[in-house]
């Protein structure tokens, strides 16, 4: 769910939608990295009507002024204080372009991403802590002589995503897992600061004789082409279509045993897990790493409550803050299927079509509905997705003979081994999902 960036600054860079291509040509990029830091400059002066100004109608509607200020207070409370600006850059992504502006605040740099259509406005903004490189090391428990890993696509046309296949070497044939991400733009090692969990997972349970198909997820892909698609995107388009796509690619792969083929959700996609299984009931089983039980936009708040709470007691901007994003929840909770559009601009940073997909979903009244086995696993250090999360599938699962729950009391929300609390800060400390995660998980789809 979230990480060291809040969901709603996450979210706007998802769902922001972006307008579509206009026939005036592309600045060049001087003029356009130029207009960025300029656009930052209002940001860090608190002249939130001239960045406002630069937004595209779609923009402007989704992050209107206060919630534009909001935005950025919510950045310095976790960022600490703007020092000023260290460098620009810019990738293309037709149609767009995106200047990265990293700065420099009072917990380190972080990148300031400001997404440009071809009118010159600003289509989408997100923030992000900005890393050195490093190299990631392989966990102990990997074995790179055991598997080899292959490009492969999954979903084709216009959604098409590109993926890694860890095969097992030998005659096989070998169970196979999907793994789907949680909320975020991810790749396909769901990376989160110094961290690469699904990576981890891919060489940890291949090097046990098992098949992982990891991938890039649509939104991190193809996230601008599905805002000026101009249709509500939900978690059928985030994540279940290309997870599906996923298992009906193992199942046509040669070496891979089609009828024991696994899905693996962490976070948002743990949560999700339950509809996956619903929508192909040919999965072997399922496997919910850390997934939501309650409402998302009631986790979303206390995942917020407790970051700020983590430097003390709360000034009266951070009450005001809370109280807004309070009360934006309970307008998600009063939206209604009309029929109408169901609001303008974004609620938790996201659209509202998207907060009404999940309404009725109940994640573990929906596992009560499958008859395959599941493994629910849940770190006890988790400040993401919580201990009442892990009691909600408990609740309704653990009378089950084919479900079996574990708690890692020493695991953070990546499955990461540490002491204490677990903070967001924590993640800029690269690390490796536990080995006991990766013997336990791989004992279990061994044993179905």
């Amino acid at each position: 769910m979230k990480r060291y960036v809040s969901v709603v600054l996450l979210a706007i860079a998802l769902r922001a939608a972006l307008c579509v291509a206009q026939p005036e040509p592309i600045s060049p990029f001087a003029v356009i990295e130029a207009s960025a830091q300029e656009f930052v400059g209002f940001l860090s002066d608190g002249d939130f009507g001239k960045a406002f100004e630069q937004f595209n109608d779609a923009m402007k509607r989704a992050l209107p002024e206060p919630k534009l200020k909001a935005v950025w207070q919510s950045v310095t409370s976790q960022a600490g204080r703007f020092k000023g600006q260290l460098g620009v850059r810019t990738e293309e992504k037709a149609p767009v372009r995106i200047v990265f502006v990293t700065c420099e605040f009072g917990k380190g740099p972080f990148d300031i991403s400001v997404v440009y259509n071809r009118a010159g406005q600003v289509a989408g903004l997100w923030f992000a802590p900005s890393l050195p490189p490093f190299k990631h090391e392989p966990p102990d428990y990997a074995r790179p002589d055991s598997f080899r890993e292959d490009e492969v696509t999954v979903g084709e046309g216009d959604w098409a995503l590109p993926g890694t296949l860890a095969l097992p070497r030998g005659a096989g044939p070998f169970p196979a897992v999907v793994l789907v991400h949680g909320s975020g733009p991810h790749d396909r090692d769901e990376t989160v600061l110094a961290n690469k969990p699904f990576r981890d997972l891919a060489w940890g349970l291949a090097s046990r004789g098992i098949a992982v198909l990891r991938y890039d997820k649509r939104t991190k892909v193809h996230g601008a082409k599905m805002a000026s698609a101009g249709t509500p995107v939900t978690v059928k388009e985030e994540t279940i279509d290309d997870a599906l796509a996923a298992v009906a690619l193992l199942r046509r792969a040669e070496r891979i045993e089609a009828g024991r083929i696994f899905v693996l959700g962490h976070s948002l996609g743990g949560m999700l897990v339950p509809r996956i299984g619903l929508r192909d009931s040919g999965v072997a089983g399922l496997i919910v790493m850390a997934g939501t039980t309650r409402p998302y936009e009631d986790v979303f708040l206390e995942q917020l409550s407790y970051i700020v709470s983590l430097t003390g007691p709360l000034s009266e901007d951070r009450q005001a803050r809370l109280a807004e994003f309070e009360k934006q929840a309970a307008a998600i909770k009063e939206l209604r299927r009309t029929g109408e559009a169901a609001g303008e601009g974004l609620l938790l940073g996201a659209p509202p079509e998207y907060w009404l997909d999940l309404k009725d979903y109940d994640p573990p009244e929906a596992a009560r509905k499958l008859a395959g086995p599941m493994l629910i696993i849940q770190g006890g250090r988790d400040y993401q997705v919580t201990l009442a999360d892990f009691q909600g599938w408990k609740d309704a699962l653990s009378s089950r003979q084919n479900v079996a729950l574990k708690l890692y009391p020493r695991l953070n929300h990546l499955f990461v081994e540490g002491e204490g609390k677990s903070t967001p800060a924590e993640y800029r400390q690269p690390g490796h999902v536990a080995k006991a995660v990766i013997d336990d998980i791989a004992d279990w789809i061994h044993r179905h």
